[in-house]
């Protein structure tokens, strides 16, 4: 069962806060229910999208699973918590959840056994497929890579996933490409499992670096991201923020009618 979602302050959107565990074992019962669910995360980017483009805010209010992924959010959600009910054993950290800090725990999921991977470029897709198969023994794992995506591939990826018929699907396109993807198709995709991962297949594959661990219970994963990869990480480290903080101004401003929209 999944828990009810809980509102993050100030930053105007809803989450579910989850535990590793806790994931899991909502990532079973949904794959034993064999309906088409939606797995996300919101982060700082994912919140600004929320707020600015229609298409990603309809995919994050449908969405059946929205982790909290980025620092400021969890820390925000756990601030409210704590003045709303007993507090939180573990602290607030330990319901930030990445990619990465799940898909290494697959092989627990119970009755796991079809997994697609949609994504990055073809030595990266072949990697993340080769280690996802040591990581759910048993399981029959295939990839698409999603270099160059266009309608043409868009439309050879639905056809694959409905001969293939996986029950879960890691699809990293990066954001808001993977949002899109999943807004405008999910209706005609076969029932699956559907998690928006981002750039977490190039690391899954061992191409590109995570950070380490203690960096992300500090919240300062934006930082070893800046150093390896400026020139992407610029922009949403030094200009995103305050785009949000506008969006989030406005809002305010807004007629109430028209915040649910």
């Amino acid at each position: 069962m999944i828990p009810e979602r809980q509102r993050v302050p100030v930053l105007d959107v809803d989450a579910t806060p989850l535990r590793v565990d806790e994931l899991i074992d909502a990532m079973g019962g949904l794959i034993v229910a064999g309906t088409t669910n939606t797995v996300l995360g919101h982060n700082l980017h994912s919140i600004t999208l929320f707020h600015s483009c229609p298409d990603v805010r309809a995919l994050y209010e449908e969405g059946s699973i929205v982790l909290l992924d980025g620092a400021p959010a969890t820390l925000l959600w756990g601030l409210a918590r704590k003045r709303q009910g007993p507090p939180l054993s573990e602290g607030a950290m330990a319901y930030r959840l990445g990619s990465m800090d799940w898909i290494p725990e697959l092989g627990k999921v119970p009755g796991l056994h079809r997994v697609a991977v949609i994504g990055a470029g073809r030595e990266a897709n072949t990697k993340a497929v080769a280690r996802l198969r040591s990581i759910i023994p048993g399981a029959t794992v295939d990839g698409m890579p999603g270099e160059g995506w266009d309608d043409a591939l868009e439309e050879a990826v639905v056809g694959w996933l409905s001969a293939f018929q996986p029950q879960l699907v890691l699809l990293g396109l990066g954001m808001p490409l993977q949002e899109h993807v999943l807004n405008r198709r999910l209706g005609l995709l076969p029932p699956a499992v559907y998690c928006a991962v981002g750039g977490a297949i190039e690391q899954v594959a061992g191409i590109q670096k995570l950070a380490p661990r203690w960096l992300g219970r500090l919240g300062l994963e934006w930082a070893w991201r800046l150093v390896l990869h400026p020139g992407r990480v610029a922009y949403r480290v030094f200009v995103e923020p305050w785009k949000l903080a506008g969006l989030l101004i406005r809002r305010r401003f807004q007629p109430s009618k028209t915040k649910g929209k």
